[in-house]
């Protein structure tokens, strides 16, 4: 299924998952036949938004076309993890063409910590527009439950840009591990409850509740052992510090080519094009364990539309770079097209819905 291009197009689903490719890779986020799941639900409010759009606090009243001398300074563009990871991947891939199309150096800075929130609200609380926010899911879906005292409001506090896409989580362990399927997992975890330590991005990061949801499944207990980001959490694997990851594909995909991480399983509805060799959780017997991380760039709140608009426009046809597309699809990232802020907006309201109880019932609310 091809999604059309340009702006104001839905999203297809949400964390449930059925986020499809932009060609026709497959429908490797659609639930099982016969399940209908949160996301399904979502797509019938989703596609009617562009007939009753919103009002997105971050554009609201932005009538004027914005100086076309933006930026008059370099821009700063947050990363929330540690260097290395999809979110720094994803931004760092598009810096050349933005700097091209702008004037101005755009330069990545990461600011991890508390699961990605430290970094997203250093760009709520930016004063102008020359500081933007490559993030995801946990910090503007998982966070507002998992911190109640959280610094921004992830739906008043951002103009949302463009969506980078969604990639499935990786359980892996390192190669030459006894474990090699799910199955062998879940026996070493009852045989030594909280023996399976487990690493990823972070308290709240969606390869932390991924893993909550396998554990609420199958009835096993894991350890937890929390990174400020991706090559930290994989470190960990490779020396022998913990067993095992659950963490988003993509800053993981060369060392699953190179053989030094061993995977279990990705939490896709069906086998990656990347990855044809690696099961799904789904085909290993747990049709609920599919989940989604996805991605995208926003600004502070109140961007004008017109400026919005042309930061995205840059990055729409630089993912259509066929070195950049294919370089996106060697992360695992599955297009979710090119969304309206509103849209994105919506999209957000229903993810953050979607992961409240799990967040609650798993106890890491702070």
């Amino acid at each position: 299924m091809r999604l059309p291009d340009g702006p104001g197009r839905p999203l297809a689903g949400g964390t449930g998952l059925a986020m499809l490719p932009a060609d026709d890779a497959g429908d490797i986020f659609r639930p099982a036949p016969g399940r209908e799941t949160l996301g399904m639900r979502r797509r019938h409010l989703l596609r009617g938004l562009a007939a009753a759009p919103l009002a997105l606090p971050g554009l609201a009243g932005a009538q004027g076309a914005w100086p076309a001398t933006w930026p008059t300074r370099p821009v700063r563009i947050i990363n929330p993890y540690s260097p290395g990871g999809t979110t720094d991947i994803a931004a760092r891939l598009l810096t050349d063409r933005l700097e091209r199309a702008f004037g101005q150096p755009f330069l990545l800075e990461s600011r991890p910590g508390a699961g990605g929130s430290v970094g997203t609200a250093a760009v709520a609380a930016a004063t102008d527009f020359h500081t933007l926010a490559t993030t995801n899911t946990g910090p503007l879906a998982v966070a507002p439950t998992m911190l109640p005292n959280l610094a921004y409001d992830p739906t008043r506090a951002f103009t949302f840009i463009t969506m980078f896409g969604g990639a499935p989580i990786l359980a892996a362990v390192k190669a030459g591990s006894p474990i090699r399927t799910l199955a062998d997992l879940i026996a070493a975890a009852r045989a030594r409850p909280e023996s399976i330590s487990y690493g990823n991005s972070g308290t709240g990061s969606v390869g932390h509740l991924a893993a909550l949801v396998f554990e609420q499944a199958t009835g096993i207990r894991m350890l937890h052992v929390p990174f400020r980001g991706a090559p930290e959490a994989q470190a960990a694997v490779l020396s022998g510090d913990t067993v095992m990851l659950w963490d988003t594909i993509g800053a993981h995909a060369g060392s699953v080519r190179q053989g030094a991480l061993q995977p279990l399983a990705l939490t896709s509805a069906q086998r990656l094009p990347i990855f044809p060799e690696v099961p799904t959780a789904v085909e290993q017997g747990f049709p609920g364990v599919v989940v989604s991380n996805w991605f995208l760039l926003a600004a502070p709140a109140a961007m004008p539309a017109d400026l919005a608009r042309r930061i995205n426009a840059v990055c729409q046809e630089g993912m259509k770079e066929a070195a950049v597309a294919e370089r996106l699809a060697g992360l695992g990232l599955g297009s979710l097209g090119n969304p309206s802020p509103e849209e994105i907006l919506e999209f957000v309201k229903q993810e953050g819905a979607r992961w409240a109880p799990i967040v609650r019932g798993a106890g890491i609310t702070g």
